[in-house]
């Protein structure tokens, strides 16, 4: 039977986060202290340094304002071709 995939709340995830800065316990370590996978924790880790700004990376903010653009960027590319269109009843 498949394992049923746990589900941490942002103030679980962040609080595990905080204990690896500020311990500077491997995260293998921290994990294993709080009963999940090393491999999530790294995870979390590793998107708190590009929130941050540690890492050269988009941060979550960025990744949503990147998308939010270039879905406008489809919709007026769409709108300006059938604007263009001489067929059309616009």
């Amino acid at each position: 039977m498949p394992e049923k995939r746990r589900r941490f709340d942002r103030e679980f995830r962040e609080g595990a986060v905080r204990i690896v800065r500020e311990t500077n316990k491997p995260i293998a370590q921290v994990a294993n202290d709080l009963g999940i996978n090393p491999g999530t924790l790294g995870n979390w880790v590793n998107q708190d340094k590009i929130d941050r700004g540690e890492v050269e990376r988009l941060s979550g903010d960025e990744r949503a304002e990147l998308a939010r653009l270039r879905q406008e960027v489809t919709e007026l590319r769409m709108e300006r071709e059938s604007s263009s269109d001489p067929w059309s009843c616009g």
